[in-house]
């Protein structure tokens, strides 16, 4: 999220690295060197599925593939951290241009969704029981690359899977539009929190940012925005807090954004963090919190935060995120692995669709470009298929020129994104696998560069949210 009077674009140009994995032909079999399989969630028909391939030998290995049947009646579905290729029932997953190496002591892991009820069988690693043993005489690997893409659905897509996790209870709308209201003063409409449009369900306060204390936050109205509106005290913005409350609308404080520098790294930091926000929700009145976390995240430790806080605040606590578009490409980064980890009590992730040039979508086909129905279509689906539930998953996108420096669309892309991801209608060339019905919404930066732009985006995707399954 930017602040500042100069837009700093945020552009990943290193990702078309990825476009083209490089594969590498796998070693011999190299005793010690195991993969185990789990189940790391089912939902009766289908299954999230995880191997980790450990290598205990002393040699390091250079390239792997592993390969396993299905029966009749499974398939695989989505996939990450690895390529695919199969023949009838037969899977085999290689590994991708930055995962092929495995040190002695090390490991790597790979994750797949299953549709069906089997399980994975007779499993070879490097051509070898992937239990470990002997190197059976099977021909060995194929020496040329496997397709790096799978196909996109071609049939119309079916609905989600059921939930693994239910819906907190926050008195949120079944869809929702949230937006983020400004305590700065830059080229946008400066506002009071009270004249913030009605359209908005949610609306994140941006930003509570570091004190001197590790972990901790504070808050306070800007001077800047206070003397650009005349005079506006904190007394006034606790009060703006419950009228947006009265009229249903819930409120939550943002921490972070682009120049933010909020790190919780330690336990320390943790407690510091869930006692610091605790503070601003009892002092204001917020509804909960939203990590904006531009410049590092630590899962581990802000998951510990996050639940240390709600044990204070309760099931009503809203936890959102806003993570830009490359952090969510990957289940074990970061900030993708923050949300799984705590997907029982995280209310939305809002993931900035924007500011970040061409990247891969689930399907692994092609880069999409930014500011089309098929980038944001291709790139919320790897949330939805690995792991996070619909309604947890938001559609973020800037309001208008102005509040961003790429990915900027026109209000009627976002509501045809919408349609897609819940209905299977108003699609680009890409077709998610499924439907998700329960798609939580859309988020935009910012409220203040809407009612600039004469609320176009709030009186556009609103009424369209109410029109959602």
């Amino acid at each position: 999220m930017k602040r500042s009077r100069t837009l700093v674009l945020s552009v990943v140009g290193a990702l078309a690295a990825a476009l083209g994995a490089v594969w590498l032909a796998p070693a011999a079999y190299a005793a010690g060197v195991t993969a185990s399989f789990v189940k790391t969630s089912d939902w009766g028909s289908g299954w999230e599925g995880k191997y980790t391939i450990t290598n205990g030998g002393t040699a390091t290995v250079n390239g792997w593939n592993l390969s396993f049947d299905l029966p009749a009646g499974s398939t695989v579905g989505t996939y990450w951290d690895a390529l695919l290729t199969s023949t009838g029932q037969r899977y085999t997953f290689t590994n991708r241009s930055w995962n092929g190496t495995i040190a002695p002591g090390t490991s790597v892991s790979f994750g797949f969704l299953g549709n069906g009820s089997g399980v994975p069988t007779n499993c070879r690693l490097n051509g070898a029981a992937c239990g470990g043993g002997t190197t059976p005489t099977t021909p060995p690997p194929p020496t040329t690359p496997p397709p790096t893409t799978t196909p996109p659905p071609t049939t119309s897509p079916t609905s989600t899977p059921p939930p693994t996790t239910s819906p907190p209870v926050t008195g949120l709308p079944k869809h929702i539009l949230t937006g983020y209201w400004h305590n700065f003063d830059n080229p946008a409409v400066e506002l009071r929190l009270r004249d913030v449009p009605n359209e908005y369900d949610l609306v994140a306060v941006a930003f509570a940012d570091a004190t001197g204390t590790p972990g901790a936050v504070g808050f306070a109205v800007d001077p800047g925005l206070a003397a650009s509106l005349g005079g506006y005290t904190d007394a006034e913005f606790a009060a703006d807090v419950r009228t947006l409350q009265s009229r249903g609308k819930k409120v939550i404080i943002s921490v972070g954004g682009e120049t933010g520098r909020v790190v919780v790294d330690n336990a320390a930091s943790a407690t510091a963090f869930a006692d610091s926000v605790y503070a601003l929700i009892q002092r204001y009145g917020f509804d909960g919190v939203d990590v904006d976390l531009e410049n590092g995240l630590n899962p581990t430790y802000m998951a510990q935060a996050l639940r240390s806080l709600r044990s204070k605040v309760g099931s009503r606590l809203i936890i959102a995120m806003a993570p830009q578009t490359i952090d969510m490409q990957n289940p074990a980064s970061s900030y993708f692995k923050l949300a799984l980890d705590i997907r029982d009590i995280l209310t939305v992730v809002n993931t900035q669709f924007y500011n970040s040039g061409a990247m891969l979508g689930c399907d692994n086909n092609a880069a999409y470009a930014q500011g089309t129905v098929n980038f944001i279509v291709a790139l919320a689906c790897i949330q939805l298929e690995a792991g996070l539930r619909p309604d947890q998953v938001g559609l973020g996108l800037p309001a208008g020129p102005g509040a961003a420096g790429g990915g900027i669309v026109a209000p009627s892309v976002v509501n045809a994104a919408l349609d897609c991801l819940t209905r299977g209608t108003n699609c680009g060339s890409f077709r998610p696998p499924r439907t998700y019905p329960a798609l939580r919404g859309a988020m935009t930066w910012s409220v203040n560069w809407d009612v600039t732009h004469n609320n176009n985006f709030a009186r556009t995707v609103a009424p369209h949210l109410r029109t959602l399954p």
